[in-house]
C-alpha cells in the first residue's frame, strides 16, 4: 500500500485525525516520489504514484482552503479511488 494513499484515507475517513502540517509535508513527499517514478519504466507505477501525488495535493489543500473544503475532498477522493483502481488492475 502507498504511504500517501494511506494518509490521505486516514484524512478522508477523519479530517480532524490528520494535521495540516502533516498533510502539506505528505504532499510534498508524494510529489517527489512522483517525480522518482518518472525513471519508471512501468506507466501504472508512474499513473499509480500520479494518483498518489494527487490525493496528497487535494487533501492538504482541502486543510488549508476551508471554503473550497468540499472541491479538495472530492478530488482527494476521486484520486484514491483511481489509485486502488489501477493498482487492482495492475495486480500491483
Amino acid at each position: 500500500m502507498n504511504k500517501h494513499i494511506e494518509l490521505v484515507e486516514e484524512w478522508l475517513a477523519d479530517p480532524s485525525s490528520v494535521s495540516k502540517e502533516k498533510l502539506k509535508a505528505n504532499s510534498v513527499s508524494a510529489a517527489l516520489a512522483a517525480t522518482n517514478a518518472a525513471n519508471d519504466t512501468y506507466a501504472t507505477t508512474i499513473a499509480a504514484t500520479f494518483a498518489a501525488e494527487n490525493a496528497a495535493y487535494y487533501a492538504a489543500n482541502a486543510a488549508e482552503n476551508a471554503a473550497y473544503y468540499a472541491a479538495y475532498y472530492a478530488n482527494a477522493a476521486r484520486w484514491v479511488a483511481e489509485y486502488h483502481k489501477l493498482v487492482k488492475e495492475q495486480g500491483l
